[in-house]
């Protein structure tokens, strides 16, 4: 059975929305940070990092699309994006999700990206497993 985390744009959230291309250039940027630490260290650290490709389906134009992996240890995540009601607005959110047949190396990479995206946003961050974290500032 498939699995999702949602990365929540709440109060206190550096960002209130985000589209599909934004999300893109962030991933392509986190990739870039990789690659520099690999620079840094001597070996090509942006490959073991992230091993995936970003790919689209014409079904899933403007609202998802997935991470297929490049060895056999990671087969594919999906990224979308979406917004549910909260009150009088809209709450916009990202969902990871892992399909049926995604590996344990995908589930800790996607753990890893929502993490990192979390931090970055100061968002809401409902893991895999249920847990709640929150990157955002409360009182």
């Amino acid at each position: 059975m498939a699995q999702s985390a949602y990365i929540k744009f709440v109060d206190g959230s550096a960002r209130s929305t985000l589209t599909l291309d934004e999300l893109k250039a962030q991933l392509e940027h986190y990739r870039g940070q990789l690659a520099q630490t690999g620079r840094q260290l001597g070996w090509e650290y942006d490959d073991a990092g992230f091993p995936y490709a970003i790919e689209e389906k014409s079904e899933g134009e403007h609202r998802w699309f997935y991470l297929k992996g490049k060895n056999p240890l990671y087969k594919y995540i999906v990224m979308g994006i979406g917004s549910e009601p909260a009150g009088d607005s809209e709450r916009h959110y990202v969902q990871v999700v892992l399909p049926d047949g995604a590996t344990h190396g995908d589930k800790s990479k996607g753990n890893e990206f929502c993490k990192y995206f979390g931090r970055l946003w100061k968002a809401e961050l409902h893991l895999f497993n249920g847990r709640t974290m929150y990157f955002n500032p409360r009182k």
